[in-house]
């Protein structure tokens, strides 16, 4: 069986990219045919996308001024656009660093002709903010503190969520099925996909893929000879993980209400054993027989917290950036989640929680004593 759609547009993967995608191509060309295709229900609870989360931080603080440029168009979708108003709150970001990048940030700002909304604070003013929040926070080797009032975080899941029912809304199509590969003409162009169930094709004009963590591995399995298709060293899958735990005491307005918390120091927490003596990570899961070994975090690598003022609760995320490597018999080797429906991404292992546990007490210190992360994630 084969669904043809000439001059049309199929996008692989209903997560931020895909869904964004689909609404805007409708928006800007209602006669057009967009299916938007993912292995998740429509009105899924839970879904593989990294844009699936609780909340996720909304900045525009970076010293790469052309990613700077897109997050500042992004940030204003977010606070002007009426899908998206409801779900962004302008809280703030605090930044702990021992790294003095603010001048060039700001510089970048100064390019681009806009405010920035960033001031540096001396420590000692810095531990006044936000009602003492972060006054425990772990400032060994920090001069400034860097505050920027015009950040601040959104519903992630709610939001897209949203984007999808708008794009349904408008026209697009939602297929929930299981991709296996991409199918191409005599030309080597992409003509569409064959689906996991009975092998059905869904064919476009235009074919756009946004499959995130999963694309190496769809490229691979999609063209194992074209070697120029593959993912190289183009890009790589990595996972980062996160918990959250609910806020109570006489200070959880402050916390749940307050902006959202970034550490770049060095983690002071000792690595799991190796005993290869390498001081590396290492993690394996059941599900796979190779065991990986990551190294410690990279210098400048961020844990932090995303206040959620609806639910009463922070998010932590973890220092350790990892991958999942495996071999293909293509010939080639790169990083995938697992191969778990859900990518086993509530299977975490305790040195990955103990990861996320740290965030909270290289920000708040002893005030951290009573948190009790739960619900942890790994997101690719």
């Amino acid at each position: 069986m084969t669904e043809t759609k000439s001059a049309s547009y199929l996008i692989v993967g209903a997560g931020v990219f895909g869904a964004s995608t689909a609404l805007h191509l409708i928006r800007a060309r209602p006669d057009a045919s967009v299916t938007l295709v993912d292995r998740n229900a429509f009105d899924a609870p839970v879904r593989v996308a990294a844009s699936w989360d609780w909340n996720k931080v909304i900045r525009a603080d970076y010293v790469d001024i052309e990613y700077m440029r897109l997050t500042l168009e992004a940030k204003e979708r977010w606070a002007e656009d009426p899908l998206w108003k409801p779900f962004y709150h302008e809280s703030g970001v605090y930044w702990v660093s021992q790294s003095n990048f603010a001048e060039q940030m700001l510089a970048n700002y100064r390019k681009l002709g806009v405010g920035s909304g960033l001031s540096s604070l001396s420590v000692e003013e810095a531990k006044r903010e936000y009602a003492g929040i972060f006054a425990d926070a772990d400032f060994t080797g920090v001069d400034e503190v860097f505050v920027n009032r015009n950040s601040g975080w959104g519903e992630a899941k709610e939001a897209l969520q949203r984007t999808i029912e708008e794009a349904v809304r408008l026209g697009v199509r939602y297929v929930e099925t299981e991709v296996a590969r991409i199918e191409f003409d005599a030309a080597g162009a992409a003509t569409g996909v064959q689906t996991t169930d009975g092998g059905t094709s869904i064919e476009a004009a235009h074919v756009i893929l946004s499959t995130g963590a999963y694309t190496a591995k769809l490229l691979a399995d999609s063209a194992p000879e074209r070697a120029e298709l593959h993912a190289g060293d183009r890009f790589v899958a990595a996972a980062v993980t996160e918990g959250f735990t609910p806020v109570t005491g006489e200070n959880a307005k402050d916390l749940y209400d307050g902006p959202v918390g970034i550490s770049t120091v060095p983690p002071s927490r000792g690595m799991s054993p190796d005993p290869t003596g390498s001081k590396a990570l290492l993690f394996c899961r059941t599900e796979d027989p190779l065991t990986h070994t990551h190294p410690p975090p990279p210098p400048g690598a961020s844990n932090g917290s995303v206040p959620h003022s609806k639910d009463k609760t922070l998010k932590f995320w973890g220092q350790i950036i990892f991958r999942n490597t495996q071999s293909h018999p293509s010939g080639g080797r790169f990083s995938a989640p697992p191969p778990a429906p859900d990518y086993a991404q509530f299977d975490v292992p305790k040195t990955l929680r103990d990861d996320v546990d740290y965030a909270g007490k290289s920000l708040f210190g002893k005030g951290s004593a009573d948190f009790k992360n739960e619900n942890y994630r790994i997101c690719w």
